[in-house]
């Protein structure tokens, strides 16, 4: 029954009279931290998970709510003092005592506090019992609750695999090189790459992207100096040479020269500025060339 629950204990705080003094903000802080850990999404093996979570939630409906929280209180009142006194009597006078309490329970029931303790926690449990249904009216299947504390959750993650994230996501892109190569050949590792690109600057991270034809990665510089440095250079083996451009190239300062139109394997002009579909032409005629030259000097 919800009046023989601890809520406080439910939430993992201290109960009775240092739970009373807790306020409604901490409250909120132990409801949100024990929902993390009971939530449902993080239990999948689990059958008991969803309803140990409903729980969760009725005891901090019952805890943010004014009024069924003074009840509630006072229940817990109301039962340590049951407790204190039991314990201040041995098995002996209790057993006295109980002898005591059926015979006299109609001549002096006025006068035994024994059954006017026991009536009055029946009737704070009984007005707890319309509160609790009141709440449960008023929030109905709860499953507001549960939503929130989802989304919660999944803002959590979220926030954390930014954090952990091999590359940030607001890098500056104009600090970012593509470089590619021919499959087949001498194979690029990021090791290899990174201690390639150091020539030209700090590397914070190589990423390594490769298809069956043809191998990329993309090299994260520490500043647009040293990106701007390694762009349009060639390195690596002369027989599997690297071709390196920028992710999103610079704005220029001054006005563009003119370059010489560079025409690809099917003999079409191609822009060498152009990053993009037709890229791709102008890629395989750079390194064709480059392997041509690679087998002349062979």
């Amino acid at each position: 029954m919800d009046v023989d629950i601890d809520h406080y204990t439910i939430l993992g705080l201290p109960s009775g009279e240092e739970g009373s003094k807790l306020s409604e903000k901490e409250i909120t802080k132990a409801y949100r931290l024990k929902a993390l850990e009971l939530h449902p999404d993080k239990r999948p093996d689990d059958p008991n998970a969803p309803s140990n979570f409903q729980k969760l939630q009725t005891s901090y409906q019952i805890l943010k709510d004014e009024k069924a929280r003074k009840l509630f209180d006072d229940l817990l009142r109301v039962k340590q003092q049951k407790i204190q006194r039991q314990s201040q009597h041995d098995s002996k006078r209790r057993r006295m005592m109980s002898d005591l309490e059926e015979r006299e329970k109609n001549a002096f029931y006025h006068q035994d506090p024994t059954s006017k303790a026991r009536n009055e926690e029946e009737s704070i449990a009984r007005k707890l019992r319309e509160e609790i249904s009141r709440i449960r009216a008023m929030h109905g299947n709860n499953k507001t609750g549960f939503t929130e504390t989802r989304e919660f959750s999944r803002k959590k993650e979220k926030e954390d695999e930014r954090k952990t994230s091999g590359v940030e996501t607001n890098m500056d892109k104009e600090k970012m090189l593509k470089v590619s190569w021919e499959k087949g050949g001498l194979e690029y590792s990021a090791e290899r790459l990174r201690g390639l690109f150091e020539t030209f600057g700090e590397v914070k991270d190589v990423v390594i992207r490769s298809s069956k034809k043809k191998g990329s990665a993309l090299v994260v510089m520490a500043s647009k100096e040293a990106a701007v440095a390694a762009t349009g250079t060639v390195c690596g083996d002369l027989s599997n040479p690297l071709l390196v451009i920028p992710l999103q190239p610079t704005v220029a300062n001054s006005f563009p020269t003119f370059r010489e139109p560079v025409k690809s394997s099917n003999g079409q002009l191609v822009n060498e500025d152009l990053v993009g579909a037709r890229y791709q032409a102008f890629e395989d005629s750079v390194l064709q060339k480059l392997q041509k030259a690679a087998e002349r000097q062979k």
